[in-house]
């Protein structure tokens, strides 16, 4: 089973930067997209379709904002829809579906960029999704948790820690809370297979320089409970896939 998670930015904007030709080079099995910032109706699924791709989408009721989707060749045994919290909900940022005895979630985890009151959402929506992670973890121990955290989690993810310790997404607060799920049987997958520094996922639009150079942050993850241990094969991150600000990060798991 090969995941991918890529948050795409709008994925009508990335359809127009060669998505869908990257995606005819049969990256992985299960692609799981982030801030799609559109409806399935907005969009010509049947590209997907073509593919091999079944679609399922999760979209906010804000229009172009926010949003996840899956792209599966396999075929799942149940979609849910949301975590049941109703903010959460209605921003379009979870999709769960069962693959077998794996449950994969689809995760888009707030930003906090904006100012004070979306830091304060982020932390509240940190902390009921914590609770609902334990909980369905006692019900269902292989759990699969893909996509962008906006969280640089310790300072090898990030490319200038001192210079950030004040930024949203790599305050204390946030990186304890990544140090809390790792802690609490739950595995970096990434850092399983790459011990090394300067791997990132996303690198900010402001100056064309920052990718170039490298100046990133590791904040796209697909993290597994300790029961998928014996079943994870690779890890990867694929900067140079370039539709988005973001990249693609992958894991390939035994079935």
């Amino acid at each position: 089973m090969r995941i991918i998670s890529y948050n795409v930015n709008g994925i009508r904007a990335a359809i127009g930067k060669g998505l869908i030709e990257w995606m005819k080079t049969d990256p992985a099995d299960i692609i799981c997209l982030q801030e799609t910032k559109a409806a399935r109706d907005n969009v010509d699924h049947k590209l997907f379709n073509d593919l091999g791709y079944d679609d399922y989408w999760f979209s906010a009721q804000k229009k172009g904002y926010s949003g996840v989707a899956v792209f599966t060749k396999i075929k799942p045994d149940h979609v849910e829809y949301g975590t049941g919290h109703k903010v959460s909900d209605d921003e379009g940022r979870v999709i769960q579906l069962d693959f077998g005895d794996v449950r994969l979630i689809n995760a888009y985890f707030p930003s906090g960029t904006t100012g004070d009151e979306r830091q304060t959402f982020k932390y509240v929506w940190l902390d009921e999704f914590y609770v609902y992670l334990e909980q369905l973890k006692k019900k269902i121990p292989k759990l699969i948790v893909c996509g962008d955290y906006n969280i640089a989690h310790q300072d090898i993810d990030i490319h200038d820690p001192k210079g950030n310790k004040k930024s949203s997404g790599f305050l204390p607060e946030e990186k304890e809370w990544m140090t809390r799920l790792f802690g609490n049987g739950w595995i970096d997958t990434f850092r399983t297979f790459h011990p090394e520094p300067h791997r990132y996922s996303w690198w900010s639009q402001r100056f064309p320089s920052v990718r170039l150079n490298n100046k990133g942050w590791r904040i796209d993850y697909i993290n597994a409970t300790s029961a998928l241990k014996g079943q994870l094969l690779a890890a990867d991150i694929y900067p140079d896939v370039k539709h988005s600000d973001h990249c693609p990060v992958y894991l390939e798991l035994k079935p």
